[in-house]
């Protein structure tokens, strides 16, 4: 099962991607471009074209400031990395890199971003993170970061997606480039401690006083990620009592336990992929992991065992809008359509709004950046928060801080996440939430992500009325790329998967698991219906959502 690295590394620089098949082509999904050397969907080729499709959106930009460059533990991001700097310092831009070549998480990129923003209306920096975030070791990833600090939306991934296309079809022709040993010794290339710099920053957005104060006991496995070296000084310079149980960087993942698919995963959400640090639960008042690139986190206690990512959001929602006096009175709780309807009850008894977007941490960034949004969370357990006082800490999601509230809340509330989320579901109600896949060809997703309301012919689900249908999101009015369908105590929503031959069903009922079965067997036949009718106009903001 494991990667042959020399080999993946020799595709990486060998292989070059034909532009006329569309799976070889640069493409911007929820978070950057992914893909595998061996498929000639991720190679240097992509890279070297991204990177001066960057550039260029710079210039066009107006955006001259450093850029911060950061990459995860996968094989495919050091060559990545050598290709981006060689691209990057032959176009006179000034990049900061690791001092030491450290790994960089992706939320210290973006708060390394925001930080040098902060007062700042010229000389803006940006920043790219080289990862795939959680996927398999033979995947790669580039993921660009615009002066916002957090995911760039589409109508900037657009046209640098363009942009590299073109410079695929002419065979690089006007890429500029050095090479790796010139550009490191640049004058535009840069050595940043971005290890301390974060690490020094936390007391800002949590209450690390009260952590240390309990001198609870914390592990952590970093899943052989970019964070490895940021938990010991964590505990260090907090004098936490906390852990690092593996200490492995192995660009095959070798320590991992496969993933429901038989997969090498490194998702902190999966219980198949967490089994080891879950089997030593009970050596920790709490334990955490995250992804390679730590934007995700998984939470694991020891009753509950590792929370299920919608619990944890939950606990995590009520417990900070009622411990952040400082943060504005009308900060907003964001969450995605298919995140837990719990997060609304919990938004209700808080008397904040709630803004519900599309999937994709890209709609909360604007809202985390002026403090409108307190929280911003994807039910794939990724998350962030605002500081202390209300204003940004980072607009893409952050693991560590986000384990690290695991700790706070059980320092403060004397309950651990899992023990508040029962004491939640008693109060409103247990909910049971899943997701399912099902095939689908090209043609049918493109169907889905075009849906309309009006294809939806039921007028209830599992023996109720339905009460919404929702192909644009509530918060922003943006298209979901798929629907929702909402009834009293259950609902589902489909989208199509970006990179797989197959859509998703997510659903949640708050009766019981027969009811739960009841609505995705009942959602799968609504969905089979609508992809089988002929293709409809999708609605606009005006029709029957």
């Amino acid at each position: 099962m494991l990667v042959n690295v020399p080999r993946l590394v020799t595709a990486y620089y060998s292989n070059v991607p034909d532009p006329a098949m569309p799976g070889q082509r640069v493409s911007f999904g929820t978070s950057g471009h992914r893909g595998f050397a061996f498929d000639n969907s991720f190679n240097e080729w992509h890279v070297l074209a991204i990177g001066q499709a960057i550039c260029d959106y710079r210039k066009q930009q107006g955006i001259d400031g450093p850029l911060f460059l950061g990459i995860d533990t996968h094989a495919l991001s050091e060559p990545a990395f050598a290709s981006a700097l060689e691209v990057l310092a032959a176009n006179g831009v000034d990049v900061m890199i690791a001092d030491k070549g450290e790994y960089t998480p992706t939320p210290v990129i973006s708060h390394a971003i925001l930080a040098y923003n902060r007062g700042r209306t010229s000389g803006l920096a940006d920043g790219i993170v080289i990862t795939p975030s959680h996927n398999p070791p033979d995947s790669g990833g580039f993921k660009y970061n615009p002066p916002n600090g957090g995911p760039a939306d589409k109508d900037v991934t657009g046209g640098i997606e363009a942009r590299a296309n073109a410079f695929l079809e002419s065979g690089l022709q006007d890429v500029k480039r050095m090479s790796c040993e010139r550009a490191l010794r640049a004058a535009t290339t840069h050595r940043h401690d971005f290890l301390n710099t974060y690490v020094d920053d936390l007391g800002s957005v949590l209450d690390m006083d009260a952590i240390r104060g309990t001198n609870l006991s914390l592990g952590v496995d970093p899943l052989g990620g970019a964070g490895i070296h940021y938990w010991g000084l964590i505990a260090e310079r907090y004098g936490l009592n906390l852990t690092v149980v593996n200490e492995a960087v192995d660009p095959t993942f070798r320590f991992m336990t496969v993933d429901w698919d038989g997969q090498i995963r490194m998702d902190p959400s999966s219980p198949y992929a967490m089994q080891s640090l879950i089997g030593l639960k009970d050596r920790f008042d709490i334990a955490f992991a995250c992804d390679p690139d730590h934007d995700r986190h998984g939470i694991i206690t020891k009753k509950a065992g590792l929370l299920p990512p919608n619990h944890y959001l939950t606990v995590a929602i009520d417990y900070l809008f009622q411990h952040r006096p400082e943060w504005r009175k009308d900060a907003a709780v964001g969450k995605t359509v298919v995140s837990s309807q719990m997060i609304d009850r919990i938004a209700a008894k808080l008397g904040r709004t709630l803004y519900e977007v599309p999937v994709g941490f890209k709609w909360f960034v604007d809202g985390l950046h002026d403090g409108s949004l307190g929280f911003g969370g994807e039910e794939s357990a990724g998350a962030s928060f605002v500081r202390m006082d209300g204003s940004a800490w980072t607009t893409d999601k952050d693991g560590i801080v986000l384990s690290l509230l695991s700790a706070e809340i059980t320092a403060r509330m004397g309950r651990d996440p899992g023990e508040r989320y029962l004491a939640l579901a008693r109060e409103f109600g247990e909910p049971v939430y899943d997701r399912v896949e099902a095939p689908a060809t090209a043609e049918q997703k493109r169907k889905l992500a075009q849906i309309s309301s009006r294809q939806v012919l039921s007028t209830e689900l599992a023996g109720e009325k339905i009460q919404r249908i929702l192909t644009r999101a509530p918060g922003n009015d943006a298209p979901i790329g798929g629907l929702k369908v909402v009834a009293e105590s259950g609902w589902f929503a489909a989208r199509p998967s970006g990179t797989e031959d197959i859509y998703k069903i997510y659903a949640e009922s708050f009766r019981d698991a027969d009811h739960l079965r009841r609505v995705l067997a009942e959602a799968r036949a609504i969905v089979g219906a609508a992809l089988a009718a002929p293709t409809q106009q999708t609605e606009t903001a005006s029709g029957k959502n």
